[in-house]
């Protein structure tokens, strides 16, 4: 008689069939048949779903590597274009403040340098026009929003000049917020991307349709680290250095540069700190051409330095947040592809375990049989 048939007739019989067919454990106690005894609860797949599950994440975690990657070799770029770009903005600065500061007792009219009572500020937003980046977006967003709350419990108008994709999505579905216009960023900053905003916010200024402007944009700090600022960008600043609406200095005293090493066959980052010597106001000096003349020169310029300069801060701020977050992505995919393995091989022995309690139970029931 052949074996399946002899089991088949053997569970036909109540003693039998109650001792090795309702309770087959008794005969290997030391294998436990209960699969997943340290699974996460959450975790409900066959083999066939987990092998493909798997197999998604492994693809994921090949895609954030290879955004880790990019993001990586771009953000050193961009870190060098900021602090190489920092000493020509702030030198700038101090130049022309000590150049106004000398024209304060003369009756001399220079429209970017008047301080007025303000009643409208017109506000520039810099966001970034992909996401994948943490709370990047988010940030500014959020400090543009507390910003124009607190500026409208002062009674004052506001309107919105937004840079960036994310931030012209998320405007464009607040009516309430007033925006004069959107513009598209690029991948890097450049002097015509800057010049396009300038133009824009010199002729609010010199119009009279606003008393104030003022910059919203994630200043970069350090590989891990972003902080999203304003700075008052017209009229002059009068501390002849960058500040924020507090007039707290937002200038980085200190740097930090990296290098990009490998390290067991994958990226690591090397950090240092480059420290900035930070010097006071130019020694007197004689101009030979009318210093009206030089402001007029120069302020276009410190429009666009400026504005180029938190382009570039946003610029090294995004792709640091994208390398982490990318990193961190990365990270999750290991651990959850070792989470998965480890209940799909423990499903896989406990199906293996109850194939052979199955087999061993039958063959006792031969024997007991015979």
């Amino acid at each position: 008689m052949a074996v399946s048939n002899s089991i088949l007739w053997v569970s036909a019989k109540p003693p039998i069939s109650n001792i090795f067919l309702q309770n087959p454990k008794h005969l290997l106690p030391q294998i436990s048949p209960q699969p997943l005894r340290f699974q996460s609860s959450a975790i409900h797949c066959g083999l066939r779903e987990l092998r493909v599950r798997i197999d998604s994440i492994k693809n994921t975690q090949k895609i954030t590597e290879a955004m880790k990657l990019v993001a990586a070799a771009r953000v050193r770029r961009a870190q060098e274009a900021v602090i190489n770009g920092r000493p020509f903005a702030e030198t700038l600065v101090e130049v022309l403040y000590d150049i106004n500061e000398r024209l304060q007792c003369e009756d001399i009219d220079v429209p970017l340098t008047n301080v007025r009572p303000v009643k409208k500020v017109a506000i520039v937003v810099i966001t970034a026009d992909r996401g994948l980046c943490g709370g990047f977006n988010n940030l500014v967003v959020k400090k543009a929003e507390a910003r124009i709350a607190e500026l409208k419990k002062l009674g004052l108008d506001i309107t919105l000049i937004s840079v960036g994709k994310k931030g012209n999505s998320y405007f464009m579905r607040r009516p309430e917020i007033c925006v004069d216009k959107f513009i598209e960023g690029g991948l890097f900053a450049t002097t015509k991307e800057a010049q396009v905003i300038a133009d824009d916010v010199f002729s609010l200024f010199v119009s009279e349709e606003v008393d104030k402007v003022e910059l919203v944009y994630n200043k970069f700090v350090s590989l891990v680290k972003s902080e999203p600022v304003i700075h008052t960008l017209l009229p002059l600043s009068p501390k002849g250095e960058v500040v924020d609406v507090t007039g707290n200095s937002v200038d980085a005293i200190e740097d930090e540069f990296f290098r990009l090493t490998t390290k067991e066959g994958k990226l690591s980052v090397e950090r240092e700190s480059v420290k900035i010597k930070r010097e006071g106001l130019l020694p007197v000096m004689e101009f030979e051409q009318d210093p009206v003349q030089i402001l007029d020169a120069m302020m276009p310029l410190y429009l666009n330095s400026q504005i180029l300069r938190a382009l570039q801060e946003s610029t090294a701020s995004e792709l640091a947040a994208r390398m982490n977050a990318m990193s961190n992505a990365t990270d999750n995919a290991v651990d959850l592809t070792k989470t998965l393995s480890n209940v799909y091989n423990r499903q896989r022995q406990a199906k293996i375990t109850g194939e052979i309690l199955e087999i061993v139970a039958g063959a006792e029931a031969l024997k007991e049989f015979e």
